[in-house]
């Protein structure tokens, strides 16, 4: 039964971690005001997370929810395909792994993941999906999905699914979004559904097919955080309400 908390929602913020900065200084984290914003704007405390593998599991048990950020770099192609790799793709093998575990480690307790854009693309890699490496050289008709304009500018729009929830939040069936990726969602991973597409057909949001789960996931190619679009906004607000609708959570059992 569905309990109404009575405190803030906890929610985790992946971050990028520069190692080799230009010009040379110590290593950092950082993250962009603006997913903070947005969460905090619903309600929710945005908790950033520095990477550490031996914390992944305290981080998840303290969570109520994540949203896994996006960042300028590529999911480590051997997580989900035996091909070769593109010469484009350039991974961050440290923020990936430690991304990948605690996703897995969200997803095990049955608590909600809201990712964004490359955070799209590693929900589906966690559930067993694959990504196209580079969308010009699959898909000849592709529009430009690495917009040259700003990114709080339209690149493009995107078509939702009629039977999604995704077209149950925001009221319309399509969207105006901004664009800045190269790869994207090839096969959807078990479980998930596709909630929305680009003119030339390349996925742009995914959803788990039960939209009644306690751990309610979804992801979308595009950034919402810079509000190009005026329902932008509605995906924090639905995430941060789901999060809150639920607690106490299961009592968690390791997969063995």
């Amino acid at each position: 039964m569905k309990e109404k908390r009575t405190k803030q929602p906890l929610i985790g913020v992946t971050m990028d971690g520069e190692t080799t900065p230009s010009p040379p200084t110590k290593p950092f984290y950082m993250v962009r005001h603006n997913y903070c914003a947005c969460l905090a704007e619903c309600g929710a405390v945005p908790v950033m997370m520095p990477y550490g593998m031996a914390h992944v599991q305290a981080y998840a048990s303290l969570l109520d929810g994540l949203l896994v950020t996006g960042g300028d770099f590529d999911i480590e192609p051997t997580l989900y395909t035996t091909s070769c790799r593109h010469p484009s793709v350039q991974t961050h093998p440290l923020r990936t792994r430690f991304e990948y575990a605690l996703v897995r480690a969200m997803r095990e307790r049955s608590k909600s993941v809201f990712g964004i854009c490359g955070g799209m693309q590693l929900l589906n890699v966690v559930g067993g999906g694959t990504l196209i490496q580079h969308i010009p050289d699959a898909v000849e008709t592709a529009i430009a999905h690495e917009q040259p304009n700003p990114r709080d500018e339209v690149g493009h729009r995107v078509f939702l699914e009629s039977q999604s929830v995704l077209r149950t939040w925001v009221g319309k069936d399509r969207m105006d979004v901004n664009s800045a990726h190269h790869q994207a969602v090839e096969h959807v991973a078990p479980g998930m559904c596709i909630s929305a597409r680009a003119d030339d057909g390349i996925i742009e949001a995914i959803e788990d097919e039960d939209r009644q789960k306690r751990g309610f996931c979804f992801a979308v190619q595009w950034h919402p955080e810079y509000r190009v679009d005026d329902k932008d906004m509605l995906l924090f607000k639905e995430f941060v309400a789901h999060v809150s609708s639920y607690a106490p959570y299961a009592p968690y059992t390791p997969r063995r």
